[in-house]
């Protein structure tokens, strides 16, 4: 990427932000943003990666409210005992635990998921939402770009390692779901096949939204790949929106002025930007309905390419390839089939497309 798109992509990023923000302020001035009425979920299992803090810990406290044995996937011990602790606390649910899991090493993934698989539980819901936003460059362990390699690919192995699990713990009329936290920003990003680790002249702004991009794209093929095996699990994308979090450190100045001082108005709370992901995971309106984009709980059109059917299948190959799994792609939609169950990888995972 050079110089001039690098700034491209960081001015379509802040001019995205914006538009969002002020529809924000604009719905707060009209009677603000009501949460839904949720159904509730007991006896139902679900993992939520980035649960400690944030979005993430929003929706861990509200599934564990609604009666779900949560499980945070999470990289920071001490602080997601002290989240698992504060959420039994507040909810009254004891079912609530922690298991470590870096999205930055393929190999801690397929721990997580091992570990995970060894309680003989099943699973219901998976809720792909942790993630970084606009770092300075920097690889994950395995050498991928910490955008595409945290927010991207780790859960696109990490949701194909439990996908066996879902499709055992779903059924029909009670789907499994898997909800994957996208964002506004996929909007303006772009996704270069050539170079899906921004090779080059860095943009942390265009990493990101392309990541963003990535996770809308995979999760349309993965719904395809789902609804021609007859599975009963589904794949859903979810925009929190604008939230106040903690993701802003890395930002433009001027930006991180405005949250503070006007964050109350223009952000949403993390319990606000929470709701479309907690909506998205058990409401009964999207029963067996996959391959929506939601935002503020409502289904909402996402950028034109990620509908493109061949990017998607060419992502989803690459990615197989970079993770070290079976691409079933060409066995499921040539014979419409159930695949054999070989997620596990079959080979070292490789660095670079």
């Amino acid at each position: 990427m050079s110089p001039l798109s690098a700034a491209r992509a960081a001015l379509r990023v802040y001019a995205m932000g914006a538009v969002v923000i002020l529809a924000q302020l604009l719905r707060r001035c009209l009677g603000g943003f009501a949460e839904p009425a949720f159904p509730q979920q007991a006896g139902r299992v679900a993992v939520v990666t980035g649960g400690t803090e944030g979005i993430g810990y929003a929706t861990c406290k509200r599934l564990a409210r609604l009666g779900m044995h949560v499980v945070i996937a999470g990289n920071d011990r001490a602080k997601a005992e002290a989240a698992v602790r504060r959420i039994q606390e507040e909810t009254l649910n004891d079912k609530v635990e922690f298991l470590y899991c870096d999205l930055a090493s393929l190999e801690s993934v397929r721990g997580f998921a091992h570990e995970f698989k060894e309680k003989k539980i099943p699973l219901h819901v998976l809720v792909n939402n942790a993630g970084v936003m606009m770092v300075p460059q920097r690889k994950t362990v395995d050498g991928f770009e910490e955008h595409f390699g945290l927010n991207y690919l780790g859960h696109f192995l990490l949701t194909n390692l439990l996908l066996d699990t879902l499709q055992e713990s779903g059924c029909p009329g009670r789907s499994a779901r898997v909800v994957t936290v996208s964002s506004a920003t996929h909007y303006v990003g772009e996704l270069d096949l050539g170079n899906l680790q921004s090779r080059g002249c860095y943009s942390p702004h265009g990493a990101y939204a392309g990541s963003k991009l990535a996770l809308v794209l995979f999760t349309y093929h993965l719904q395809r790949l789902l609804a021609a095996q007859g599975s009963p699990v589904t794949a859903n994308a979810a925009d929190p929106g604008v939230v106040n979090t903690g993701l802003y450190k890395h930002v433009f100045w001027g930006t991180r002025l405005v949250k503070k001082l006007f964050g109350r108005w223009l952000f949403k709370t993390p319990d606000e930007g929470a709701w479309t992901s907690v909506y998205t995971a058990v409401t009964p309106e999207l029963e067996g309905l996959g391959g929506r984009y939601l935002y503020n709980e409502k289904e909402t059109t996402s950028l034109a390419v990620t509908y493109d059917r061949d990017l998607q299948q060419e992502l989803w190959a690459r990615s197989c390839v970079m993770t070290g799994i079976r691409d079933v792609t060409p066995d499921i939609l040539a014979e419409g089939r159930l695949p054999r169950r070989e997620t596990a990888a079959l080979s070292p995972p490789l660095t670079g497309v």
